[in-house]
């Protein structure tokens, strides 16, 4: 066995697998521009380091689970004149998740509440937070067999331990006394270390009627609302605007 084999299976012992498979270019490389001892010792764990960074950052999206990939960049304000470009540099900064301020999207389907809030999931993400996206009708399932599957038992444990959490499409249906009980507990869970972006069509003062419970509602209310910042959509459906139609220029309704 080679001496390059040699040092490739020990650094493999030793959990270095990304540069033991890289290990003949950076050797190459050092070669080439005749690099001192320390220099390339420099390059071999700095290769390392970036990419254990690039690989925690891949799980870290894939545990995030959104459902398509749309970027703050291709957010239309043009569209959507209830929202300032100041306004939404000031929530690309991220400084109200270090404020542990809490965000609620609210208006019709359609006008870009999920595209922001994915949005802003992947600009933390790329800020090195951790983040996890759920519908409320995937989080309400999961609370319910968290103690039954390994799978939910899992998820919600990334649910707790992530620095925002977004809730997509909150209150669309109405929970039992049992699901509001579990929603609140998890919203206790989350309050004052954790950052949630919310999404509805119904305002807070609505939630009451599909929570069932008022005393579940105000409890849940006081907490997110504690530290909230509520920014309506209030344009047109932009999907309504831009559907597409297999009768070419033709109104689907002419």
């Amino acid at each position: 066995m080679s001496q390059l084999n040699q040092l490739q299976d020990l650094m493999k012992t030793l959990r270095l697998t990304e540069t033991a498979n890289h290990l003949p270019t950076l050797i190459r490389e050092a070669e080439q521009k005749d690099a001192s001892f320390t220099q390339f010792l420099l390059d071999v764990a700095t290769y390392e380091q970036k990419r254990r960074e690039e690989k925690l950052l891949e799980k870290r999206f894939k545990w995030a689970t959104f459902p398509f990939f749309s970027t703050l960049e291709e957010y239309d304000l043009k569209e959507q004149k209830s929202l300032s470009s100041k306004k939404l540099n000031q929530l690309k900064d991220l400084t109200w998740m270090e404020q542990l301020y809490n965000i609620i999207f609210l208006g019709p389907p359609g006008v870009g509440k999920t595209h922001l809030s994915i949005g802003l999931g992947i600009e933390a993400l790329n800020q090195g937070y951790k983040v996890i996206f759920t519908t409320m009708g995937d989080l309400i399932h999961v609370l319910k067999t968290e103690e039954i599957t390994r799978k939910s038992k899992t998820r919600m444990k990334r649910i707790r331990e992530a620095d925002l959490v977004i809730i997509d499409d909150l209150m669309f249906m109405a929970m039992d006394k049992q699901e509001a009980n579990m929603f609140f507990h998890l919203i206790n869970d989350l309050y004052n270390q954790t950052s949630i972006i919310l999404t509805s069509n119904k305002g807070p003062k609505e939630w009451g009627e599909l929570l069932g419970d008022q005393a579940i509602t105000t409890a849940i209310l006081d907490r997110i609302l504690h530290r909230v910042e509520i920014i309506h959509l209030n344009e047109d459906s932009w999907r309504m605007k831009h559907r597409k139609t297999i009768f070419g220029q033709q109104s689907v309704s002419n």
